[in-house]
């Protein structure tokens, strides 16, 4: 029980810095206003949870195995659930390559279980329903009003899919982080509907083993 009250607290913590960014550091109002952090970055460290609602420590889990991050919209997303599906295709060879594969969305939990139970990953699915980590890699975005009424048209309410009222999405991106904690590759495209493809991810996995371990 102390556990978990501890991990609810550090992840009130986390959320509240993140608002505290987010006073201090304006966030963008479009996909296109973001500016991903780049090749030679330290990632952030973030905590965010499973689907069974359990704390997760990126900097840790990333210290102990070089990651693939995937940031997804979410489970509502139809162009997410095509590229996570195709995911599948690579995730085997690039497991295989030494990383652990990590799909980020703003889904709360309970919904990452649903999208867990229709796509049956191996790879891990995890909730930054507070947005702290999409902050912290420079690709989150504010929704505006009407395009949320937009969404609602089709019966999608962002509200509902993280629990929160922060009307923040991720720009969909890919990257890979060392063990040392650094970014060895980067990849972010405002256009929702590009992705990369398995073999790209495959090559990218492939490159950044490449480029070593030792920050830049």
């Amino acid at each position: 029980m102390k556990t978990n009250a501890l991990n609810l607290l550090l992840t009130i913590g986390l959320a509240a810095a993140a608002w505290a960014d987010d006073v201090a550091r304006p966030i963008p109002g479009s996909a296109e206003e973001v500016q991903p952090l780049a090749i030679g970055a330290p990632a952030p460290a973030v905590t965010l949870q499973t689907a069974a609602g359990e704390a997760f420590d990126l900097g840790a889990a990333v210290r102990r195995q070089p990651a693939m991050l995937i940031f997804y919209r979410g489970g509502w997303c139809p162009y997410c659930n095509v590229h996570l599906g195709q995911l599948q295709e690579a995730e085997a060879e690039i497991r295989a390559l030494g990383y652990q594969v990590l799909a980020i969305s703003p889904d709360r939990p309970e919904k990452l279980a649903e999208s867990a139970g229709k796509l049956q990953p191996d790879y891990t699915l995890l909730s930054d329903h507070a947005m702290a980590a999409a902050l912290g890699f420079g690709i989150a975005f504010r929704v505006d009003d009407a395009t949320l009424e937009t969404y609602k048209g089709y019966g999608i309410d962002l509200e509902a899919a993280s629990g929160e009222t922060h009307h923040l999405l991720p720009v969909p991106a890919v990257f890979i982080v060392g063990t040392d904690g650094w970014i060895r590759f980067a990849y972010a495209n405002p256009d929702y509907k590009v992705r990369l493809s398995p073999e790209e991810l495959l090559a990218a996995a492939k490159d950044a083993l490449t480029n070593g371990e030792e920050a830049p």
